[in-house]
Protein backbone atom coordinates (compact mmCIF):
# COMPACT_ATOMS: atom_id res chain seq x y z
CA UNK A 1 0.00 0.00 0.00
CA UNK A 2 2.69 2.55 0.97
CA UNK A 3 5.97 3.04 -0.83
CA UNK A 4 8.95 5.35 -0.64
CA UNK A 5 8.60 8.42 -2.85
CA UNK A 6 10.79 8.81 -5.94
CA UNK A 7 11.85 11.72 -8.13
CA UNK A 8 8.87 11.02 -10.38
CA UNK A 9 6.54 11.83 -7.46
CA UNK A 10 7.84 15.37 -6.90
CA UNK A 11 5.09 17.20 -8.84
CA UNK A 12 2.43 15.28 -6.90
CA UNK A 13 4.22 15.87 -3.59
CA UNK A 14 4.16 19.61 -4.32
CA UNK A 15 0.44 19.40 -5.22
CA UNK A 16 -0.41 17.57 -1.99
CA UNK A 17 1.63 19.98 0.14
CA UNK A 18 -0.25 22.90 -1.44
CA UNK A 19 -3.54 21.14 -0.53
CA UNK A 20 -2.33 20.87 3.04
CA UNK A 21 -1.80 24.62 3.31
CA UNK A 22 -5.16 25.28 1.67
CA UNK A 23 -6.78 23.08 4.34
CA UNK A 24 -4.92 24.76 7.19
CA UNK A 25 -5.72 28.23 5.84
CA UNK A 26 -5.18 31.45 7.73
CA UNK A 27 -2.48 34.07 7.38
CA UNK A 28 0.25 31.95 8.93
CA UNK A 29 -0.10 28.87 6.71
CA UNK A 30 -1.44 30.53 3.58
CA UNK A 31 -0.58 34.25 3.56
CA UNK A 32 -2.24 36.33 0.83
CA UNK A 33 1.12 37.62 -0.45
CA UNK A 34 2.82 34.20 -0.72
CA UNK A 35 2.61 33.75 -4.49
CA UNK A 36 3.53 30.44 -6.10
CA UNK A 37 7.34 30.68 -6.23
CA UNK A 38 7.54 28.51 -3.11
CA UNK A 39 6.41 25.55 -5.27
CA UNK A 40 9.69 25.60 -7.23
CA UNK A 41 11.71 25.89 -4.04
CA UNK A 42 9.73 23.01 -2.52
CA UNK A 43 10.38 20.83 -5.58
CA UNK A 44 14.14 21.46 -5.22
CA UNK A 45 14.02 20.60 -1.52
CA UNK A 46 12.11 17.38 -2.24
CA UNK A 47 14.78 16.50 -4.83
CA UNK A 48 17.48 16.95 -2.19
CA UNK A 49 15.63 15.26 0.70
CA UNK A 50 14.81 12.13 -1.29
CA UNK A 51 18.51 11.18 -1.09
CA UNK A 52 19.17 12.05 2.56
CA UNK A 53 19.31 9.19 5.09
CA UNK A 54 17.52 11.16 7.84
CA UNK A 55 14.45 11.83 5.70
CA UNK A 56 11.77 9.37 4.62
CA UNK A 57 8.86 10.31 2.35
CA UNK A 58 6.12 7.70 2.08
CA UNK A 59 3.27 7.83 -0.42
CA UNK A 60 0.14 5.95 -1.40
CA UNK A 61 -0.75 5.81 -5.08
CA UNK A 62 -4.15 6.92 -6.32
CA UNK A 63 -5.76 6.32 -9.70
CA UNK A 64 -4.08 9.20 -11.55
CA UNK A 65 -1.59 10.58 -9.01
CA UNK A 66 -0.78 10.31 -5.34
CA UNK A 67 -3.58 9.70 -2.88
CA UNK A 68 -1.53 10.58 0.22
CA UNK A 69 1.92 11.37 1.52
CA UNK A 70 3.81 11.86 4.75
CA UNK A 71 7.33 12.99 5.56
CA UNK A 72 9.53 11.88 8.42
CA UNK A 73 12.79 13.59 9.36
CA UNK A 74 15.27 13.05 12.17
CA UNK A 75 17.35 15.83 13.66
CA UNK A 76 20.38 15.40 15.86
CA UNK A 77 19.74 17.49 18.96
CA UNK A 78 21.89 17.58 22.08
CA UNK A 79 21.33 14.55 24.35
CA UNK A 80 20.07 14.97 27.89
CA UNK A 81 18.37 12.95 30.60
CA UNK A 82 15.07 13.19 28.69
CA UNK A 83 16.72 12.37 25.32
CA UNK A 84 19.49 9.78 25.68
CA UNK A 85 20.83 10.16 22.13
CA UNK A 86 19.25 13.45 21.00
CA UNK A 87 17.69 11.92 17.87
CA UNK A 88 14.33 13.68 17.51
CA UNK A 89 11.88 12.69 14.80
CA UNK A 90 9.40 15.00 13.10
CA UNK A 91 6.36 14.11 11.04
CA UNK A 92 5.71 16.80 8.45
CA UNK A 93 3.16 17.23 5.72
CA UNK A 94 0.79 14.36 6.34
CA UNK A 95 -1.87 14.96 3.73
CA UNK A 96 -4.47 12.92 1.88
CA UNK A 97 -6.17 14.13 -1.27
CA UNK A 98 -9.83 14.84 -0.34
CA UNK A 99 -11.13 12.22 -2.79
CA UNK A 100 -9.11 9.50 -1.01
CA UNK A 101 -9.83 10.34 2.63
CA UNK A 102 -11.23 7.88 5.21
CA UNK A 103 -9.59 4.86 3.54
CA UNK A 104 -6.71 4.25 5.98
CA UNK A 105 -3.97 5.87 3.91
CA UNK A 106 -2.87 8.24 6.69
CA UNK A 107 -2.72 5.37 9.20
CA UNK A 108 -0.67 3.23 6.79
CA UNK A 109 1.80 6.06 6.19
CA UNK A 110 2.10 6.82 9.92
CA UNK A 111 2.73 3.17 10.79
CA UNK A 112 5.45 3.04 8.13
CA UNK A 113 7.04 6.23 9.43
CA UNK A 114 6.89 5.05 13.06
CA UNK A 115 8.71 1.83 12.09
CA UNK A 116 11.33 3.94 10.28
CA UNK A 117 11.79 6.16 13.37
CA UNK A 118 12.18 3.07 15.60
CA UNK A 119 14.77 1.56 13.26
CA UNK A 120 16.78 4.80 13.46
CA UNK A 121 16.65 5.09 17.24
CA UNK A 122 14.57 8.26 17.46
CA UNK A 123 13.87 8.93 21.14
CA UNK A 124 10.83 11.09 20.43
CA UNK A 125 8.67 11.96 17.42
CA UNK A 126 6.92 15.33 17.22
CA UNK A 127 4.09 16.38 14.95
CA UNK A 128 1.49 19.09 14.63
CA UNK A 129 -1.97 17.58 14.29
CA UNK A 130 -5.08 18.98 12.68
CA UNK A 131 -8.28 18.54 14.67
CA UNK A 132 -9.43 15.90 12.18
CA UNK A 133 -6.23 13.84 12.45
CA UNK A 134 -5.60 14.16 16.19
CA UNK A 135 -7.70 11.08 17.15
CA UNK A 136 -5.65 8.90 14.78
CA UNK A 137 -2.35 10.13 16.21
CA UNK A 138 -3.55 9.61 19.78
CA UNK A 139 -4.61 6.05 18.85
CA UNK A 140 -1.06 5.48 17.61
CA UNK A 141 0.41 6.59 20.95
CA UNK A 142 1.00 10.33 20.53
CA UNK A 143 0.27 12.50 23.56
CA UNK A 144 0.47 16.16 24.55
CA UNK A 145 3.97 17.57 24.16
CA UNK A 146 5.78 18.33 27.42
CA UNK A 147 7.43 21.51 26.10
CA UNK A 148 5.61 24.75 25.45
CA UNK A 149 6.13 25.79 21.84
CA UNK A 150 6.78 29.33 20.70
CA UNK A 151 7.53 30.65 17.23
CA UNK A 152 9.60 33.58 15.95
CA UNK A 153 9.36 34.84 12.36
CA UNK A 154 12.04 37.32 11.21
Amino acid sequence: MTRTATENDIPELVRLRALLFDDLGGDFFNPANAGDDWHDTLARIFQQKLTEPDCRILVVDGDTGLAACGIGTIEQWFPGPHSRNGRIGHVIGMVTDPSYRRRGHGRAIMLGLLDWFRDRNAVRVDLTASREAEPLYRQLGFSDHPDPLLCWKP
